[in-house]
C-alpha cells in the first residue's frame, strides 16, 4: 500500500502537466476549429440549431481523440507538444477538406439539416481514429 501511495505522490505532477498540456491543446484546437468554419457553431447552437450542435460536438471529439491518441504515447512533453500540433494541424486540414466536399454545407448547417451534420460527424470522428494511429509513437511500437 505504501508503494503506491508513494507511485501516486511521484506521478500526480506529472499528470497534471501531460493532461493539462494536452487539455490546453483540445481548447487551442477548438477556438481555431470555431474561427475556421465558415458557419458560427455557437451562435446557432445557441438558437437551438441541432445540425450546428452535432458539427461542433463532432468537431469536438474529432479533435480529442488524436490529443488522445498523442497523451497516451508520448514519452516526454516535448513529445507530445510537437505530435499534438501535427495532428491537431492535420486534422483541422482533414476537416476543411470534408467542409468542402459536402455541397453547400455551410447554408445546410444554418438550416438545420441533420443528414450533412450527421455525415460531417462520422467524418471527422473517421479521421481522427486514422489519424490517430498515424501519430501513435513508433517507439512504443518496439517496446
Amino acid at each position: 500500500m505504501q508503494a503506491e501511495v508513494q507511485a501516486f505522490i511521484s506521478g500526480f505532477p506529472s499528470f497534471l502537466i501531460y493532461t493539462g498540456t494536452a487539455a490546453a491543446m483540445l481548447i487551442v484546437a477548438i477556438a481555431i476549429y470555431i474561427k475556421l468554419t465558415p458557419w458560427r457553431e455557437l451562435a446557432l447552437v445557441k438558437d437551438q440549431n441541432g445540425a450546428a450542435g452535432l458539427a461542433l460536438a463532432g468537431a469536438i471529439v474529432g479533435l480529442a481523440i488524436p490529443i488522445a491518441a498523442c497523451l497516451a504515447s508520448s514519452i516526454s512533453l516535448v513529445g507530445l507538444v510537437l505530435w499534438g500540433v501535427v495532428a491537431l494541424l492535420l486534422q483541422l486540414v482533414a476537416y476543411r477538406i470534408t467542409d468542402m466536399l459536402l455541397s453547400d454545407l455551410p447554408r445546410r448547417i444554418r438550416e438545420d439539416q441533420a443528414g450533412p451534420a450527421i455525415v460531417l460527424v462520422g467524418a471527422k470522428i473517421g479521421s481522427a481514429v486514422l489519424l490517430s494511429a498515424g501519430v501513435w509513437d513508433p517507439l512504443l511500437r518496439a517496446l
